[in-house]
């Protein structure tokens, strides 16, 4: 979350982002007391390589450039919310006519809307920033997986282990590199690429944080 907030940051001095901020302040505010929740543990001084000899050198390397690519790939899954209502309410708002308004609810429903997708930029800018922060996510998530194989070989011996992080991580990976693909030969853009977007994001959330707390918060295993 801090990762997400900086670049938004970063990104604000070229385009207006107030509604993004919205939500992502509230949103990295929760999760900045999480850790009162769930402390977890140290574990990186601990960990050792394959044959016995002391702390891998890879570990830090490899966590920091993962921490990066979720961070950034995770800042694309909310883009694209952002986009996805935004094109909603842009069709619903054709003619500056809202349909429904008549109705008491509708309007006050209408009204927030208003308020939280009007000050977003155009469409069109919204998505080269998607793919933009894809791009970079992409390259990052590909340095995890190569650094992950140098690490993996380094702690068990082995270059690569199937378990469920490594394979959601691969289908994720998979997932975005097709996207970039589409987007450079076939020009996917709009819902077509939100979905991809949201559904890479979704196995990037089951490698890690989504396993992570099943098997440790909800199964009591660590």
């Amino acid at each position: 979350m801090w990762l997400a907030v900086a670049l938004f940051w970063l990104e604000s001095f070229v385009v207006p982002l107030v509604s993004v901020w919205l939500v992502l302040l509230p949103l990295a505010a929760l999760c900045a007391l999480m850790p009162l929740v769930f402390p977890g543990s140290v574990a990186l001084g601990r960990l050792s390589g394959a044959d016995g000899g002391g702390f891998s050198p890879w570990l830090p390397v490899h966590l920091a450039v993962a921490l990066a690519a979720y961070g950034l790939l995770t800042i694309a899954a909310v883009h694209a919310l952002f986009m996805a209502a935004l094109d909603r309410w842009l069709h619903r708002t054709r003619g500056n006519a809202w349909p429904g308004a008549e109705d008491a609810g509708l309007e006050g429903r209408g009204r927030v809307e208003q308020t939280m997708l009007a000050p977003l930029p155009p469409l069109l800018t919204m998505e080269r920033i998607l793919f933009r922060l894809i791009g970079c996510g992409f390259v990052l998530l590909t340095l995890t997986v190569l650094s992950g194989v140098v690490f993996s070989e380094a702690l068990f011996g082995k270059p690569i282990r199937f378990d469920h992080k490594t394979v959601f991580t691969l289908i994720a990976w998979a997932v975005f590199g097709a996207l970039l693909i589409g987007r450079a030969t076939r020009g996917w853009r709009g819902r077509l690429a939100l979905s991809w977007t949201l559904g890479g994001f979704a196995m990037l959330f089951l490698a890690y944080a989504g396993s992570r707390f099943v098997l440790e918060v909800v199964l009591h295993r660590v």
